[in-house]
């Protein structure tokens, strides 16, 4: 049996211990933000957070989140308002299929806070999602304007 928490809820699991996480929280838990992209890993449009980390939850095995915390796009809106990256994505018309996008947001949260205030080189360089739309532009201007809110003090 594993235990983890998701979303501020413990949940249980007993099957297949190498089902990869994205499938649990879209099957299991009924919480469907989460995408299927490439299933290696590669594309990030299943980005979570797990002990606060960005990771791609295509590839990490149910038998290696036990006991973790892991946060979702579902867990982003504290009292109903949006986080703050989530804003300024919609400020900036970042999406257009709109498919990646709680990936890249995921991502886009811890991004900031290892590279507070980057350029656009480390933004180049260090978010490594991937958008079929190629949205980049529009997300490279969003990533600056809520990196600029989170240094005014925005916490969601």
């Amino acid at each position: 049996m594993i235990t983890l928490n998701v979303n501020g809820k413990s949940l249980s699991y007993d099957g297949d211990e190498d089902m990869p996480l994205l499938w649990f929280l879209r099957e299991n838990a009924e919480l469907t933000g989460t995408k299927y992209g490439c299933g290696i890993g590669q594309c990030g449009a299943c980005t979570v957070h797990i002990d606060g980390e960005a990771e791609r939850s295509c590839t990490i095995p149910m038998a290696e989140v036990g006991g973790t915390n892991i946060s979702t796009i579902e867990n982003l809106s504290a009292n109903g308002g949006l986080h703050f990256v989530q804003r300024v994505w919609i400020e900036e018309d970042v999406p257009q299929c709109g498919y990646c996008q709680s990936g890249q947001i995921m991502a886009t949260i811890t991004f900031l806070e290892k590279f507070p205030n980057p350029t656009d080189e480390d933004i180049d360089k260090y978010h490594t999602n991937i958008c079929r739309c190629g949205s980049y532009d529009n997300m490279r201007k969003a990533i600056h304007k809520a990196a600029k809110l989170q240094a005014e003090g925005a916490t969601s």
